[in-house]
């Protein structure tokens, strides 16, 4: 089948672009240390994580139990849970994956560490636990230093849990724009790891993990010296927010390329300079900015409805014909792969596999 013939709207992977931003990641932290678990939030997709496992990441990692179920039944090995889980279902849930895989899980509150004490010792189980420090995005984590430590001995002193190291992930340092502001967002980050890390030394806590960083800021991580593993996860599609970033000389960043596109179908030219697609607010996320059209100059997709987007052509740009496929690069990869039962995979035009978005709707 060629991309002319697949039905719209449709969630497209270009592999050549997609294996070239697997192998670029691999390069990139090769020789720093620092090793790689790739975020499945992104893809949500066992697949993916076996190419990403085959090229030398260490595990992935989920934000949901839901997640980390598709992935621990699918056969992979080393899963992190970098986000809190919380409720007695859901930690019963989590704590039976340690009969297949091997499991961890964030923390940031001594009522959470002993629920899942509880639960490690209901499934008659240990439990790798890492306390979450806030090092700037505002969001989870106790602070770095001195309430860490505490929180890192009570999970060290419970018979069915086990210390796992640090959570320092700088969210909003992902998408700051200038090369300088996530340098010295990423710094601060750094500095109060290797801080905390010291600390806990002194108490005799060792850190198996210090995990952290994204797609934005992922060497500044892996050069600081203090993080052993690399979180990010939207490396592997690049999407229109992160392709925004600009490096350290101001240009935009293209150590990655765009692999991942909503396929749309013109389905409305009535209006001069105005043409319709099939692809609206279901089938694109909108909330880090609308999507771009791909190599279409003159084209700019400008408004989304349910079921519509609006795309406004200037003067002398080839009005898009009625039945014509495009290519849109989302602005945000995971809620727009999160819309969408398979992957079409495609190589130089031709529709080579699909994959099923296998975690999809795993919000639980």
């Amino acid at each position: 089948m060629t991309e002319d013939e697949v039905d719209t709207p449709a969630l497209l992977i270009d592999l050549d672009a997609l294996e070239f931003n697997l192998d670029t990641m691999a390069a990139a932290l090769a020789g720093t240390g620092t090793r790689l678990r790739a975020h499945a939030k992104t893809h949500k997709s066992p697949v993916i994580a076996h190419l990403q496992i085959a090229r030398g990441a260490v595990g992935q990692c989920v934000q949901k139990v839901a997640e980390a179920e598709i992935l621990a039944w699918a056969g992979v090995p080393d899963i992190l849970v970098s986000n809190e889980v919380v409720g007695a279902d859901k930690l019963a849930r989590l704590a039976a994956l340690a009969r297949i895989t091997h499991i961890a899980v964030c923390a940031d509150d001594a009522g959470q560490v002993a629920a899942l004490g509880r639960a490690a010792q209901e499934a008659g189980i240990t439990l790798s636990v890492l306390v979450e420090i806030d090092v700037g995005a505002g969001r989870c984590g106790v602070s770095p230093g001195s309430p860490a430590v505490v929180l890192a001995q009570q999970i060290a002193a419970h018979p069915h849990l086990r210390f796992g190291g640090l959570q320092a992930y700088h969210g909003s340092a992902q998408h700051l724009r200038r090369h300088e502001q996530r340098h010295f967002a990423i710094k601060a980050a750094a500095d109060d790891t290797r801080r905390t890390v010291e600390q806990l030394r002194q108490q005799g806590l060792e850190c198996a993990i210090v995990g952290g960083a994204g797609t934005g800021t992922f060497a500044l991580e892996a050069a600081s010296g203090i993080f052993t593993e690399i979180q990010a996860g939207s490396y592997c599609f690049m999407d229109a927010d992160y392709a925004a970033n600009l490096a350290d000389n101001g240009h935009p960043v293209h150590q990655f390329r765009h692999a991942l596109f909503v396929l749309s179908t013109v389905m409305s030219a009535a209006r001069p300079g105005v043409a319709v697609l099939d692809v609206g607010h279901k089938a694109v996320a909108i909330d880090s900015g609308l999507p771009q059209v791909w190599n279409r100059p003159g084209v700019t997709y400008v408004g989304a409805s349910d079921e519509h987007g609006t795309l406004a052509i200037t003067a002398g740009a080839a009005t898009p014909r009625i039945g014509e496929k495009l290519r849109l690069v989302p602005g945000h990869c995971d809620p727009t792969v999160d819309r969408f039962d398979w992957y079409v995979g495609l190589r130089r035009g031709r529709v080579e596999c699909l994959w099923p978005v296998a975690a999809r709707g795993g919000i639980n």
